[in-house]
């Protein structure tokens, strides 16, 4: 090979996409997928590296500054705002342009990107504000001790800018199609049932009853306790809490005694749940597997079938 064609070939291999890492894979199912980015490109690179032509590559795009969301590439977004809701969990607010809005569909999820000590990581939240927000949203996010992508997120501040792609996933709404919601929420699985239960309430010809179950550690660990207190208001709303740490319910505000549990959520607990639901629940999940795994489990104890169940 002479040195003209050993300098191509080097060329070439340095413009060659590089294939992911586990930690950039989000592994909750987006389709793209970073590997199916990835795949894309190396066949577009193949292609050129065939013709040698390099133009073939121009159309590449990792990321974007327009702050119009995109699957396949990811938007920079600019951080509004920072509330801390707990000792780790916080609320983020991110600009959108003028009064534009994400158009998401229900419970969808989006990805972040975050580079820590060289390494890329990626991981996959849930806006929690109305779909019809406009000219924000918000995502909720709960910062890990050891965490690679906390440790990115704890660093941000009012006019920091991050990189988000999608929207992915979501559930299929429809108003009045299930005359029950049950939705099973641990922790910041609260997430994907905020914007479900807002679309609810704004549709006053929506009659779907809705009764959510959100698991936390203890009383001070409920996320978004106004909000959720304010949705609690509507006739076809009903919201408890089963709280795993709390021994007792003496200590907690009178308003949160008839509808709070202590200890986990079990078996006989689902039981007492479902059956008073008061017409045949659809049940929407999210939390750890473990959780997921569990819920299923009560869930088909207390005779409610898989084709009945959505989890996020």
């Amino acid at each position: 090979m002479s040195d003209n064609e050993s300098a191509n070939e080097e060329d070439w291999l340095a413009l060659r996409p590089q294939e992911p890492s586990p930690s950039q894979c989000c592994g909750s199912g987006c389709k793209p997928c970073i590997y199916d980015v990835y795949e894309k490109e190396l066949a577009q690179w193949e292609r050129a590296k065939a013709m040698q032509d390099k133009s073939l590559l121009m159309g590449k795009k990792e990321q974007s500054n327009n702050s119009e969301l995109n699957p396949d590439t990811f938007t920079a977004f600019s951080v509004s705002s920072v509330e801390q809701l707990t000792e780790d969990t916080y609320q983020y607010k991110f600009e959108l342009p003028g009064n534009s809005s994400l158009c998401l569909s229900l419970g969808q999820h989006i990805v972040l990107r975050g580079v820590v000590d060289g390494l890329e990581v990626q991981r996959a939240y849930t806006p929690i504000s109305p779909r019809n927000a406009e000219g924000y949203f918000e995502v909720l996010i709960k910062c890990y001790e050891a965490g690679l992508m906390s440790q990115y997120i704890k660093t941000w501040k009012r006019g920091d800018v991050v990189f988000w792609r999608g929207p992915f996933g979501g559930f299929p709404y429809q108003p009045n199609k299930h005359g029950e919601l049950l939705m099973l929420a641990s922790g910041t699985g609260l997430a994907p049932m905020i914007p479900i239960l807002q679309s609810i309430t704004d549709d006053e010809e929506d009659e779907t009853f809705v009764t959510l179950v959100g698991c936390f550690p203890t009383f001070d660990k409920i996320y978004l306790k106004s909000l959720l207190q304010d949705l609690a208001r509507y006739w076809n709303i009903r919201i408890f809490y089963v709280l795993s740490q709390e021994t007792s319910l003496e200590k907690l505000p009178w308003s949160y005694q008839e509808n709070t549990y202590t200890g986990r959520l079990n078996e006989d607990l689902m039981k007492t749940i479902v059956n008073s639901c008061r017409r045949k629940p659809f049940v929407l999940i999210c939390g750890s597997s473990a959780f997921n795994e569990d819920m299923s489990r009560y869930l088909k104890a207390a005779g409610i079938e898989e084709d009945s169940c959505f989890v996020f």
